[in-house]
């Protein structure tokens, strides 16, 4: 079967992309499996790198980068916001605080999905709005499973310390005091895609009055629950 689109320069970029997919790749295996000049492919291969759809390992072998993974992440959004409205909804209902879909965008993190507790005193943070990653339940998630470069960079200015993140990973759950905003507190549990990688963090916020000092312990069990129901149907709709 023929491959070619007939645009031969995204041609042959793909052509080294998909050899990639078997894993870190030296220039000299890029050509062979390629079948392309040597020249040819040392220039795509370092623009790819510029563009950070690939990138280079410890040995200096190409791999794939992670933006990939960034843009892979963009194309699974509709299915994360379509999944989150019932879950968000029930996990409303059975805390009764608003509940929140945060995804990682760069330096901050964008809520995707909410539900709002209908009436009293409530934490509003409305669909579109971007929060710090540097502070907050949701940020200490999205952060705590990242590569150890991408951690440290990301504790550098936070409200949180690597003994927080750690505890993070090791419950599955996080919890703020006042981390984001005065008075508020939050507790968030990941949401993993379908390469088990955490792409999202499930939120629910209100006053430290009514969540009180350890909402963790009132709220986590329910908050892990929907976030592994997000998970489990992002994995179902890639099936």
């Amino acid at each position: 079967m023929d491959n070619s689109s007939g645009v031969g320069v995204i041609d042959k970029a793909v052509m080294v992309l998909d050899t990639l997919e078997a894993g870190p790749t030296s220039l000299a295996q890029l050509v062979a499996a390629t079948g392309l000049a040597r020249p040819t492919v040392h220039r795509l291969a370092l623009a790819l790198v510029h563009h950070r759809l690939v990138s280079r390992d410890m040995q200096g072998r190409f791999v794939l980068g992670r933006r990939l993974v960034e843009l892979a992440a963009a194309a699974g959004e509709d299915r994360l916001i379509a999944s989150s409205g019932p879950i968000l909804l029930s996990l409303r209902d059975a805390t009764g605080e608003s509940a929140q879909v945060f995804r990682r965008q760069g330096d901050a993190r964008v809520c995707v999905a909410s539900a709002e507790r209908p009436v009293g005193l409530r934490d509003t943070i409305p669909v579109g709005t971007q929060l710090s990653m540097k502070a907050g339940s949701a940020a200490q998630v999205l952060l705590a499973w990242e590569d150890h470069e991408r951690l440290l960079e990301g504790l550098k200015g936070a409200r949180f310390t690597p003994t927080v993140l750690a505890g993070v990973r090791r419950r599955g759950w996080a919890q703020s005091l006042g981390e984001r905003e005065p008075g508020v507190a939050s507790v968030s549990a990941p949401v993993r895609g379908p390469s088990g990688r955490v792409i999202a963090a499930v939120s629910i916020s209100g006053p430290i009055e009514r969540l009180t000092r350890q909402p963790g312990r009132i709220h986590a069990e329910v908050v892990v629950q929907s976030a592994q129901q997000l998970t489990e149907a992002l994995r179902k709709s890639n099936d």
